[in-house]
């Protein structure tokens, strides 16, 4: 399992169907080492606590597995070429990883990186802003229908993280997965 990209972004005013809201989707790679605190990582900012951030929510990852998928889709929506690249970042993620989805991924195991523990805490539920970013008003829809959320990560200890670092994964209860929470969340919205 590995750290494909560490991404951050500071809070910007997007404009949605004529309005103004500030949102921290927009990630983009960083560089170097970044200093993740309990509320997150340096440089990184949530518009809206109320649903992003905070303790249990501090850091966000999204599997790289199914980036194929978004760029297919946004080709298909005619938001973006066939073969346009899609940035790490672009799911509003912090990290970017490979080896673990949502499928394998339980409520309080830990991800063991060299200086940093992060413990998965829940699934990452879409809204219109990631409408927004993805370029097509059905992406969230889309995210909801596949399963395919990423998750949230609170800080156990904090430290550095640097992209490319491989983690290891440190099982926690093993009661509910990710997928299994995001699917039960879903089953009532149809």
């Amino acid at each position: 399992m590995q750290l494909i990209s560490l991404n951050t972004a500071r809070a910007e005013v997007l404009r949605i169907d004529g309005r103004e809201v500030m949102s921290g989707i927009r990630k983009r790679p960083v560089d170097g080492a970044c200093e993740v605190r309990p509320l997150g990582l340096e440089g990184d900012e949530q518009a809206d606590p109320s649903v992003h951030g905070g303790l249990s929510k501090a850091v966000y990852a999204y599997p790289s597995e199914h980036y194929a998928f978004w760029r297919t889709v946004r080709a298909q929506a005619q938001v973006a070429g066939w073969d346009d690249a899609l940035p790490w970042g672009a799911m509003g993620e912090n990290l970017s990883i490979a080896g673990l989805l949502e499928s394998d991924a339980w409520i309080g195991d830990v991800l063991v990186f060299p200086d940093c523990e992060l413990a998965i805490s829940e699934p990452r539920y879409p809204c219109f802003k990631f409408n927004a970013v993805m370029g097509f008003n059905k992406a969230a829809k889309m995210m909801s229908q596949s399963g395919w959320c990423g998750f949230y990560l609170a800080v156990r200890q904090p430290g550095t993280l640097t992209a490319g670092q491989a983690f290891t994964v440190r099982p926690g209860p093993r009661e509910v997965s990710i997928a299994e929470i995001f699917r039960s969340r879903g089953k009532g919205k149809d």
